[in-house]
């Protein structure tokens, strides 16, 4: 097995460690040729932080880092592409700021953190003056940094939004973060001449941030085409840099190369960041896949996505389960605050949705899942927003014992009564009284189990509740709430929500469902064969 740098965002540890390295430097090469201010946008665990520290040693003249390396182990690291260019390798000073080693303590920690990293360079520059404003102490290390080396400064920001997110529905907060970000940064502008280079990373862009603002013909290459491979794996790049991985990783699981391919498509492949949708696989899923030799849900482990809890919070119910072919307008991805009111494009730019489709003549972006791995998790997390029982929890593992049985089986009756189990073990105080919060616990169930699910699906003159498609056949539900399963199964009828899966070959049954506000539970149900 070769070495994964699962989680290693130090540029120099992967190559001269000997960890396998995709290489990313044609891209970082035609920044540096085509331009000298950039925004990058791309979720958390993306190669963002690695992007940045490849960026970092390019900037220090670090060539023997980009030619071929030999290591003591016989590991050979070989020669990367902007090692080929006339890249001059000038060693300039270089400014980094990491707000993802923020603290946990909200402002405070990003007080303390900005303190220390700017007394760092203020030493290493020889500062000796004592100024509290971050702005002037800023713009003093620029300008004593190019005094000292000759050379104008690199400033190199990472995660930038990291506060902001976890601020995210306390106004306060936020405007705090933006206040901070906005005073820190504001000599940029002003010292354009002094600045060889800006590179800043995030999760999002939020056009208020008051750094975006201050910089000079700032090119947001989020959604360039050119640029849309510089962050995660293509379908190239996992085929040829790390086809003897694929090849490995399929003998563990007894599995032909092409099998293990698909699976790998199937479990992290699906993100798309341009109107040209190349398909890009997730870095860090990859990764430890191949260093676990195990496929697995490692992207939604790797840490807790508070900031997706509370956008999923503040959504109406009924657009929770009508996420997949979402539509949001170009213009939206330019975010402002009041944007976590509608949070599509941030769910967008942080990997929970990626784009499905582009619209030309609307110039508006079709959303969706990009994979089984996303899917299920989001489904886990909102699952707990939901019901706020645990994924692991006797009760879930419980429904899905009888999820499985039901697709093996196909035994409609003890699969009903399952989900009348479950319905009986949610807390009172969560019960939303409507049709609407039922409809979405049933869905992100079965969306969490890897059901082939849908919610929402529009016919002629309406749309569906509930489609489960399973192996012994197709399942059309309707859930009522307060009203009879004979009105339920009308419904169905008179608005042929069945009619267009007649064709697939296997049995479609229509499902009427009645909930009651009183028992708080499924109270009658009823199924039809549909027949034409």
């Amino acid at each position: 097995m070769r070495k994964y740098p699962a989680g290693i965002q130090s540029f120099e540890e992967i190559r001269t460690d000997g960890y396998v390295y995709v290489d990313k430097t044609s891209f970082v090469y035609r920044m540096l040729s085509s331009g000298k201010t950039y925004f990058l946008s791309r979720p958390r665990r993306f190669g963002k932080s690695l992007l940045v520290s490849t960026l970092g040693a390019v900037f220090e003249g670090r060539r023997e880092l980009f030619e071929e390396i030999t290591l003591k182990d016989g590991t050979v690291q070989p020669r990367l592409f902007i090692a080929t260019t006339d890249w001059e390798w000038e060693k300039y000073p270089v400014l980094r700021f990491d707000f993802s080693k923020v603290g946990s303590k909200g402002m405070e920690s990003l007080d303390i953190y900005i303190n220390l990293t700017l007394s760092d360079y203020e030493r290493q520059y020889g500062i000796s003056t004592v100024i509290t404003d971050h702005a002037a102490r800023l713009s003093q290390i620029i300008m004593s940094a190019e005094a000292m080396t000759g050379k104008k400064v690199v400033v190199l920001v990472d995660e930038y939004d990291n506060q902001l997110l976890k601020a995210i529905g306390d106004d306060k907060k936020v405007e705090a973060v933006r206040e901070t970000f906005s005073g820190l940064f504001a000599p940029l502008k002003g010292l354009d001449d002094h600045i060889k280079f800006i590179f800043i990373t995030g999760i999002s862009k939020f056009s208020q941030m008051g750094i975006f603002s201050q910089l000079n013909q700032l090119n947001n290459i989020s959604m360039w085409t050119m640029y849309e491979g510089v962050c995660g794996i293509s379908e190239d790049e996992l085929t040829t840099v790390m086809h003897e991985d694929i090849e490995h990783l399929a003998g563990e699981a007894g599995l032909s190369y092409d099998d293990m391919l698909s699976a790998l498509k199937e479990k992290y492949d699906g993100y798309h960041f341009s109107k040209r949708m190349t398909d890009i696989y997730n870095p860090y899923s990859v990764v430890k896949a191949f260093a676990s030799a195990e496929l697995g849900d490692y992207w939604f482990e790797s840490a807790t996505p508070t900031a997706l809890i509370t956008m999923l919070s503040q959504m109406p119910s009924h657009q929770l389960t009508n996420l997949e072919g979402s539509r949001c307008p170009e213009s939206a991805f330019n975010l402002s605050f009041s944007s976590f009111i509608s949070p599509l494009p941030v769910l967008y730019q942080s990997g929970y949705l990626t784009i499905k489709n582009y619209i030309a003549d609307r110039n508006t972006y079709t959303l969706g899942f990009p994979n089984d791995e996303v899917r299920r998790g989001f489904a886990d997390n909102l699952f707990l927003l939901l019901t706020n029982i645990r994924p692991d929890s006797p009760e879930k593992n419980y429904f899905r014992e009888a999820y499985y049985d039901f697709r093996d089986t196909g035994d409609l009756p003890a699969f009903i009564e399952a989900i009348k189990t479950f319905f009986a073990g949610i807390p009172y105080y969560l019960d939303n009284k409507n049709e609407c919060h039922y409809h979405v616990i049933l869905y992100t169930l079965l969306t969490a189990f890897g059901a082939d699910v849908s919610s929402e699906q529009a016919s002629a003159k309406g749309r569906s509740d509930i489609v489960l498609r399973m192996p012994l056949g197709i399942y059309v539900m309707e859930i009522k709430y307060d009203e009879t399963v004979e009105a339920a199964l009308q419904q169905i009828e008179e608005r042929g929500y069945a009619d267009k899966y007649r064709a697939d070959g296997r049995p479609v049954v229509k499902i009427g469902i009645s909930f009651s506000s009183e028992e708080r539970n499924i109270v009658d149900w009823k199924s039809v064969l549909s027949v034409e």
